[in-house]
């Protein structure tokens, strides 16, 4: 017993230097994931600014950003792991054999992070446009933020939307706000017994009073359709994109006011009913 003790004593002893030597590795390691964040953290900010200050694209700028901090920390995981003495080709293959597990694994995100780039390469959008994903109700908003796999909107009312990349890159989008000038299209119904001419004059004269319409620009009052209940009238004119919900709200409030001080009546949907008494003679 006395000399199986010794022998583990004696095992104890001879293992120290290693213990020693494997934590000084381990504290070393910490010491270099600690810095390495900082470095990382101190790197991407550098590169936010050097691209701000060379006015590139804000989108670009979040997925440069994004990408080059993904590829710091893989390349920190790679020098702290050959500190413990894996070799460069055992990494390799380990980041291989990973990498085509996470491609079969992962085929979602891989096309998400394929999105990401046609979007930063063909500019469908930009950060600050207004955009709409046809098709898909309630998908639409101002663009915040675009990620490498995820474009975050934010709705009118201050909601983020999360879109992947490869949904938005597939999808059929209406970019609102790209142009700096938009038509303004309004209509509206009066009754078969008001005065056509009459109602066309207040829509005409409602543009020319209103400021923010290009004067430079065509400006259309018409008739555009015999309803059944109705006979619809129209007006086309161009705005700037930013104000073109303000110029909006402002002539509808104006038009009816309008209508009612002069007469114009804008009729409900109703129907007619005509009775014919038959008298037997």
């Amino acid at each position: 017993m006395d000399g199986l003790m010794r022998r583990g004593e004696s095992y104890l002893q001879e293992q120290i230097p290693t213990l020693v030597g494997f934590g000084i590795k381990v504290l070393l390691s910490i010491l270099v994931f600690y810095v390495g964040i900082r470095v990382i953290g101190w790197a991407v900010k550098i590169l936010r600014r050097s691209m701000e200050r060379m006015k590139v694209d804000q989108g670009v700028v979040q997925f440069a950003c994004s990408l080059a901090k993904i590829l710091m920390y893989l390349l920190l995981t790679f020098s702290i792991a050959t500190r413990f003495g894996v070799t460069e080709a055992s990494v390799a293959a380990l980041i291989g054999s990973t990498g085509i597990t996470l491609a079969m694994g992962l085929q979602g995100g891989l096309s998400n992070l394929a999105g990401g780039i046609m979007i930063l390469l063909f500019k469908p959008f930009q950060v600050g446009d207004y955009i709409v994903q046809n098709g898909v109700v309630g998908c639409e908003g101002a663009v915040s933020r675009i990620d490498m796999c995820y474009t975050r909107l934010t709705t009118i009312d201050n909601k983020t939307i999360i879109i992947p990349n490869g949904t938005l890159s597939n999808s059929s989008i209406t970019n609102v706000t790209e142009k700096e000038e938009r038509q303004l299209d309004v209509k509206v119904g009066i009754s078969y017994q008001s005065d056509i001419r009459q109602a066309k004059g207040i829509l005409e004269r409602l543009l020319q009073e209103e400021t923010d319409i290009y004067r430079d620009k065509e400006l259309a009052v018409f008739v555009d359709e015999l309803g059944e209940s109705a006979v619809v009238l129209g007006f086309r004119a161009w705005v700037p994109t930013d104000k073109y919900w303000k110029v909006k709200w402002r002539l509808n409030e104006k038009i009816k006011l309008s209508f009612d001080q002069e007469g114009v009546q804008i009729p409900y949907n109703q129907l007619d009913v005509h009775l014919h008494e038959n008298i037997d003679g």
